[in-house]
């Protein structure tokens, strides 16, 4: 059984989403993206990481309307 952990790593995070560390921390600095503090360390729970992924979608009638990004 190759489950994913319940608590997730800033690293493991950041991989995951291909972001950088900073950016996971960032996130997690502003309250986007929730996280328990361990010690030094913070863990992200990977129900609140999916959570936040589902927020963070973009539907394709979105990007048709044009709302969903600003023009260059």
């Amino acid at each position: 059984m190759n489950e994913q952990p319940a608590l997730l790593t800033v690293r493991e995070v950041a991989e995951g989403m291909r972001i950088s560390t900073m950016t996971v921390y960032r996130l997690i600095r502003s309250g986007a993206l929730p996280a328990i503090r361990v010690g030094k360390h913070f863990r992200i729970r990977s129900r609140d990481l999916d959570h936040y992924l589902e927020t963070q979608s973009v539907s394709v009638t979105t990007l048709e309307g044009g709302d969903a990004w600003p023009a260059a």
